[in-house]
């Protein structure tokens, strides 16, 4: 036989297939209105094993793809369920009162707290995210979360995660412990210098300060020096201001080329940092939740039974729809029934219905679900 030949017959066959996925896709429709009508949830999980079971049986050697085929249809028909059960959720509140809130337009002014001093990165990221806001200084990003929460400052700065030397952990466990919002994040390429007093050397050097995510980006240059102390605090600019107004001769700081400038100091390195391709990712959040034009990017932290296949159920939903998946972490909880919860972001919009009802069913089906946000990044 031909191949045009075996085209013509697969077009064929993609006809039937098309009607056939049509027509089940209608009786799921007609699942959904008696669903709605006895209050049914929308997951059968016996009886699809019991379908998979079946299909798998008769599917011979190719057991496998008609397996994976029917996990699509349920989840595609589960999604399209959600468009339709008209059954309310915590999610759809949020975004409809977020979308409420937005506008066309992301302020461009407002109180933000942001960790750290003059200098620091997250005081660049405030003025990207917030080109003419107020910044006020605080020391930890737990008072970032209280001055947003106070209602002291409308917007908060905080770093989620590094290109190097991934999630700033402190960060998450504050989202999942506050009730705040993302709204807007940018991402900054950081490069770390070694600051010292002019005139000092390298080797008089007995003691290096910076942030503990600064340190652990240039822990290859640290790694080989020695007889040095490395001391972790608040903030990268906070260690270049400490190194100039203590006026010693045997600290440094790793910090960047602008608090050079600000706070009277000396390059002595430049080349410090693991990683030239180093990147630092910035949130900003509010106490009331908004969704602005342009969003494209939703947060999620999530958790499910700890059972075989919970994650796949998760992956084939966003695999169903095509969502894109741009980051996918683990956390593990104690004193909790879930030993992990998960850190989501996903390239979508609740603008679309179809998003919307996704995230409707995941929120029923998850132990524990947030909904962070949906903003874009700048």
């Amino acid at each position: 036989m031909e191949l045009s030949e075996i085209r013509a017959k697969i077009d064929t066959v993609d006809d039937k297939l098309l009607d056939l996925f049509l027509e089940r896709m209608q009786l799921s429709e007609e699942v959904a209105s008696y669903k709605t009508e006895h209050h049914l949830p929308i997951l059968n999980k016996q009886r699809e094993r019991e379908i998979l079971a079946k299909v798998t049986e008769k599917a011979g050697d190719k057991e496998r793809y008609a397996y994976h085929l029917f996990s699509t249809l349920f989840e595609l028909a589960r999604s399209r369920q959600a468009e339709l059960i008209d059954a309310p959720t915590r999610v759809e509140a949020q975004v409809r009162a977020s979308l409420a809130a937005g506008t066309a337009v992301f302020p461009q002014t407002g109180l933000v707290a942001c960790q750290g001093v003059e200098g620091a990165n997250s005081q660049v990221a405030c003025d990207r995210l917030l080109p003419r806001g107020n910044i006020v200084y605080v020391k930890t990003f737990q008072a970032v979360v209280s001055a947003v929460e106070s209602g002291l400052c409308k917007f908060g700065v905080l770093p989620i995660e590094n290109s190097s030397n991934g999630s700033v952990r402190a960060v998450y466990e504050l989202l999942q412990e506050h009730n705040l919002s993302i709204v807007r994040s940018t991402r900054l390429c950081i490069r770390h210098e070694l600051l010292v007093q002019p005139g000092v050397k390298q080797e008089d050097i007995t003691e290096i300060y910076s942030h503990e995510q600064a340190i652990g980006q240039c822990s290859k240059f640290l790694g080989g020096l020695n007889g040095v102390r490395v001391i972790p605090c608040d903030n990268t600019a906070v260690a270049a201001k400490m190194v100039a107004e203590s006026g010693s001769r045997t600290a440094a700081a790793i910090s960047s080329h602008p608090c050079a400038a600000l706070y009277g100091l000396e390059c002595i390195n430049d080349q410090i940092q693991d990683s030239d391709n180093n990147y630092t990712r910035f949130i900003c959040i509010t106490k009331d939740p908004a969704i602005y034009a342009g969003a494209n990017r939703i947060s999620l932290i999530i958790a499910f039974e700890n059972k075989p296949g919970a994650l796949y159920e998760l992956l084939s939903k966003l695999a169903a729809l095509d969502i894109n998946m741009t980051k996918l972490e683990s956390c593990p909880v104690t004193g909790s029934d879930f030993e992990f919860v998960f850190f989501l972001e996903l390239d979508a919009s609740v603008q679309d219905p179809s998003v919307l009802a996704m995230l409707e069913e995941m929120e029923r089906s998850c132990a524990k679900f947030q909904f962070l946000g949906n903003y874009a990044e700048v």
